[in-house]
C-alpha cells in the first residue's frame, strides 16, 4: 500500500495567532483521511533528516541558524516566524520528503505522499523564505540523486506562489528538471517564462506563469502539452509534486481558480506519466490555506496517483503556445 509519511512534531511548530501556515493543516488533512480509512494508503512516521542529506543542499551555517532561532523562537521574517518545535518539525518535513524518495526509489512503492510542514520550496540554499526553512524537495531530489541511484529527477510544482527556493537551487543544473506552474505577476516576483536556468542548466528550469484567474483548462493544457512531452525527452528516475493547494478557488492567499477536482485531474495525468516512463510519482505538501480545500484537495490527490482510468486530452490552451515558443529553442515542442 502507498505510504503517506506524517510527525506528530508538525503540530509542534507553532506560527502564532492568525497564521495562515498553522497546525491546524495538518490537522484536517488527517481527519479527512481518517474519515476515508485512509485511503488505504499506509501512515509511516517520517524519519528527522540527517545532516548529511540537509547538507546537500543548504550550509551548514545555515542549518545552525535554523536551529538557533528556533530555539530562541525567532522570526526570520514576518512571513517566517519559529517556535522551540520548529527546528525539529523542519527536521522531519525534509526528512519525509527522503524517506518518500527512498520508498519510491528502493522500496517497490509506485506512488507516496509526504505530509507535513513546514512547506519548502521557497527556501534558498541560505535564506528562509515564505513560511519556509529547509527546501524539502531540493533536499530529497538530491539524496535520490546522490544516494539512491537516480540519474534524473523531474519536480513539478504547482503551488500558486512560484518555488523560488527549488528553481534557485537547480537554476545550473540538468539532473533536476523543475517545472513550475504558479500565478504571475504575484509574490514572490520570480519565476517568469524566460527564466529557464542557466549555464549548464539552461533549459532545465521551465516556469509556468498563468494570471490572476486562471482555471483548470489551462493548467493541464500545461501539463499535457508542455510537460509531458518535455518529460519524455528527459526521461526521470522520479517524479517529485511539490503539491500545494493555494491555486484553489477557496484559498485565501491565491487568486486562481482550480476546484478540488482539478488536483485529481492534473494528479492522473502525472501518474499516467510515471507510469508510461517507469517513474514513481510521489507527492509533497507545500501550502493550501482553506483547511477545507486543503483536506479535500490532497484526499484527490491521493486518490488520482493511486488509481483509475486515464482522463481524456484537453485542448491546447494559449497559455501552452506561448510556453512552447520561448522553450522549443531547448525541447520538440
Amino acid at each position: 500500500m502507498p505510504p503517506f509519511f506524517r510527525h506528530p512534531a508538525s503540530l509542534e511548530h507553532d506560527t502564532g495567532h492568525g497564521h495562515p501556515e498553522r497546525a491546524d493543516r495538518i490537522r484536517a488533512i488527517e481527519a479527512e483521511l481518517e474519515s476515508r480509512e485512509w485511503l488505504g494508503w499506509e501512515p509511516r512516521e517520517a524519519p528527522a533528516a540527517t545532516e548529511e542529506q540537509l547538507l546537500r543542499v543548504h550550509p551548514a551555517e545555515y542549518v545552525a541558524r535554523v536551529r538557533d532561532m528556533s530555539a530562541r523562537g525567532e522570526a526570520f521574517d514576518l512571513d517566517t516566524p519559529t517556535s522551540p518545535g520548529s527546528y525539529e518539525a523542519a527536521l522531519r518535513a525534509a526528512g519525509g520528503a527522503c524517506a518518500l524518495a527512498e520508498a519510491l526509489l528502493g522500496g517497490g512503492e509506485r506512488t507516496g505522499f509526504s505530509a507535513l510542514r513546514p512547506p519548502g520550496h521557497h527556501a534558498e540554499w541560505a535564506r528562509a523564505l515564505g513560511f519556509c526553512l529547509f527546501a524539502n524537495v531540493a533536499v530529497a531530489s538530491r539524496h535520490a540523486l546522490d544516494s539512491l541511484g537516480a540519474e534524473r529527477v523531474l519536480v513539478l510544482d504547482w503551488d500558486v506562489h512560484h518555488g523560488n527556493g527549488t528553481n534557485a537551487i537547480f537554476h545550473d543544473s540538468r539532473d533536476v528538471l523543475f517545472v513550475s506552474i504558479h500565478q504571475f505577476p504575484f509574490w514572490p516576483g520570480t519565476g517568469p517564462l524566460d527564466d529557464v536556468g542557466e549555464g549548464a542548466g539552461e533549459g532545465y528550469s521551465i516556469n509556468l506563469p498563468v494570471p490572476g484567474g486562471t482555471g483548470e483548462a489551462a493548467f493541464l493544457s500545461l501539463i499535457e502539452h508542455i510537460v509531458m512531452p518535455v518529460a519524455r525527452q528527459f526521461r526521470p528516475d522520479l517524479i517529485l509534486i511539490s503539491a500545494g493547494y493555494d491555486a484553489h478557488r477557496d484559498d485565501p492567499l491565491g487568486g486562481l481558480m482550480l476546484d478540488t477536482a482539478s488536483f485529481a485531474s492534473m494528479s492522473n495525468r502525472m501518474r499516467a506519466l510515471g507510469e508510461e516512463l517507469g517513474a514513481p510519482v510521489g507527492a509533497v505538501l507545500e501550502g493550501g490555506y482553506d483547511l477545507q480545500a486543503l483536506a479535500d484537495s490532497v484526499a484527490e490527490t491521493m486518490a488520482a496517483l493511486d488509481r483509475g482510468p486515464r482522463q481524456p486530452e484537453v485542448a491546447r490552451h494559449p497559455l501552452a503556445d506561448d510556453a512552447a515558443e520561448v522553450l522549443d529553442r531547448y525541447w520538440d515542442l
